[in-house]
């Protein structure tokens, strides 16, 4: 069964408004590597690489999941009903495959 997503409204973005955030990114990110190149210490360099790392796991995560379709308890309901009949019918099925099989071996063997 297909899906049909509700159509998303596109935002319009001021252009000038986006390079003033991608260039106060940028220089964030210069001061980051800064920060990180002027420690002495690996040990603190290392913490500090560690957790930034797991800050931008943790992001990357909270993105994928706002990207997520999530199905309605409605859909759930048919799809959960449809798998467990899917399941029931495999099972009889290899189950009259495995009578026939030694009804089979029984007869001729």
């Amino acid at each position: 069964m297909a899906e049909v997503r509700k159509k998303q409204t596109v935002k319009k973005h001021n252009i000038d408004k986006m390079l003033e955030e991608n260039e106060k990114k940028s220089n964030k990110k210069k001061e980051v590597v800064k920060n990180v190149n002027s420690k002495s210490s690996k040990k603190e360099t290392t913490k500090k690489g560690a957790w930034t790392r797991f800050m931008i796991f943790c992001h990357g995560v909270k993105s994928e999941f706002k990207k997520v379709f999530w199905p309605s308890k409605e859909n759930m309901v048919k799809y959960s009903i449809t798998t467990i009949l899917f399941i029931i019918f495999l099972s009889i099925f290899f189950y009259a495959i495995d009578v026939i099989f030694a009804l089979i071996l029984k007869l001729f063997g």
